[in-house]
């Protein structure tokens, strides 16, 4: 059962607004008091309490045909049929008193495994926002478009806990029967992002299609690499390289024709934001963006990013083609190239390290980084956090789904894999520095021209993965973390710590096999 709009539409008193300009859109904002325009052009909104998603209040109908396919828990929290029914029916009398507004387009950039989605909004700036980061359909697509999934963000409409069965007044309750998304109680736009993308985590493994959370990015030669990490640890920065075309920056499917982008747009941290280290994203923030929570001078309307007084979690909102060189549409060939990326708070993890096809898989499955201030309500400073297949919080499936197909690709696909760390270096974090980022770049580009291949690796000794002697422009010290502590024995003994979450974590995947299980670190006899 898809959304019947055509009913809320006939007892609506209000008006309904269907795929507006992105002109249009922002001038509705603006009169309507939703946000103001930055000196830059863009619209910044604010979103009030909610500054970061709310995973603890994410649920799944319990419905007959996803029962045996979901694995409920703490991630995938079960809501009861009658329950989302009961919301379901508030969503439709509440949205027949209010003007609304429309989005029709796309998820995935591959015309095969597309999915049509509608978006209905409360919000003018949320409709801009979902019609820059979605993939915008032709006027002739437009004609002929069917939704067959549907998002209702309704920021206005809360639950109430002791009658919705919610944990709170929010809720982001998804029914893949219905196919409907139902969002109340909460601001942040990137709620209605990353429903759709847990809906497509769900729905293509099943047509052979593995999703990933990753950004993407292509050479000359047409060489593919991925990048995998969760929020904050450099996904965005990392792949807007002025010398690749960018695919897309979170969100990709790897299917048996190539990579492909989920979304049309682009939704950056700013924090730090500088036009020096970033110009790509930097110059995207124009007419036609979406800041969030981006602080603004009173009498200029210049940005302040380095303003962290509303949230840390402060995000930039742009069409993938306001990056030069962007490839439209976003698909691509089998990547060469992957890497992981992790922001390690204990600073002990190495720069880059390779990674066999089975060490490749242990640390899809660890996920392994540091939660970063701001990305979920209630992280004021890194701590140290294992996220299956570094996306936990949008995979509805058992992980051991993801990890035995992403293993099947990189084995079919001769796919090299890399472990980078951006986190901390020379100490944990409050000791230690921020990995400097033209190191990181530069150990990236190696990685991916496939010059790291020429120097000699390490196993690490408490951890196993393979580490390079030498990288081009990056310093030989830096290079094995042990030597960038002052204190050795605090390295040692937080590396030990770190090897011992690691297998702890592990323990829940005791039903993988042996060669995986023993590619992580081991416990030193």
């Amino acid at each position: 059962m898809v959304l019947d709009f055509k009913a809320v539409q006939q007892q609506h008193a209000k008006k309904t607004h269907h795929n507006l300009s992105v002109s249009k859109l922002v001038e509705t904002a603006l009169q309507r008091k939703e946000g103001v325009l930055a000196s830059s052009g863009a619209l910044r909104a604010l979103t009030g309490k909610y500054t970061g998603r709310s995973p603890k209040d994410k649920f799944v109908v319990q419905e007959p045909s996803v029962m045996d396919h979901i694995a409920w828990g703490a991630v995938n929290q079960p809501i009861s049929q009658l329950q989302f029914e009961k919301l379901y029916q508030k969503a439709q009398k509440y949205m027949a008193e209010r003007e609304l507004f429309v989005f029709d387009g796309y998820a995935g950039a591959d015309t095969e495994y597309r999915l049509p989605i509608r978006v209905v909004n409360e919000y003018a700036w949320h409709n801009l926002f979902v019609r820059q980061l979605f993939v915008r359909p032709t006027k002739e697509e437009l004609l002929t478009h069917q939704p067959e999934f549907t998002v209702i963000a309704l920021p206005g409409l809360k639950a109430d806990p002791s009658v919705d069965g919610t944990r709170s007044e929010t809720f982001i309750s998804v029914s893949f029967e219905k196919k409907v998304v139902l969002i109340g109680g909460t601001e942040y736009a990137g709620e209605m992002k990353k429903s759709i993308f847990t809906v497509l985590n769900y729905l293509l493994p099943f047509s052979g299609v593995l999703p990933m959370h990753c950004s993407a990015n292509v050479g000359e030669k047409g060489d593919t690499a991925l990048f995998f990490g969760l929020s904050g640890t450099g996904k965005t920065t990392l792949s807007a390289d002025p010398n690749r075309r960018l695919i897309g920056d979170d969100e990709h499917g790897w299917s048996d024709h190539g990579v492909f982008n989920f979304e049309g747009g682009c939704y950056a941290k700013c924090i730090g934001l500088s036009e020096e280290k970033e110009p790509q994203i930097w110059n995207a923030i124009r007419y036609g963006s979406v800041l969030e929570n981006v602080a603004l001078d009173a009498d200029t309307g210049i940005a302040d990013y380095n303003d962290n007084q509303i949230t840390e979690n402060t995000r930039a909102a742009y069409p993938v083609d306001y990056i030069p060189g962007a490839m439209i549409p976003g698909v691509a060939g089998h990547p060469n190239v992957i890497i992981f990326l992790t922001a390690d708070a204990f600073g002990v993890l190495p720069p880059i390290s390779k990674l066999t096809k089975e060490q490749a898989m242990y640390h899809f499955l660890s996920g392994y980084t540091s939660k970063l201030a701001g990305t979920e309500r209630g992280v004021t400073e890194p701590e140290a956090t294992f996220s299956t297949c570094f996306g936990a919080p949008f995979l509805p499936l058992r992980p051991n789904v993801y990890a035995e197909m992403l293993g099947n690709k990189i084995e079919e696909h001769d796919a090299r894999v890399y472990l980078v760390n951006t986190g901390w270096s020379g100490g944990p974090y409050g000791v230690g520095k921020r990995m400097n980022l033209s190191y990181t770049r530069a150990m990236v580009t190696a990685a991916i021209n496939g010059s790291i291949e020429q120097t000699t690796f390490v196993a690490d000794p408490i951890f196993g993965v393979l580490c390079p002697e030498s990288v081009p422009g990056v310093p030989s010290e830096v290079l094995v973390p042990r030597n960038t502590w002052e204190d050795k024995a605090e390295y040692d003994a937080k590396a030990a710590e770190l090897a011992e979450r690691f297998m702890k974590n592990f323990e829940k995947f005791s039903d993988m096999s042996e060669e995986i299980i023993s590619a992580g670190p081991q416990k030193k006899s």
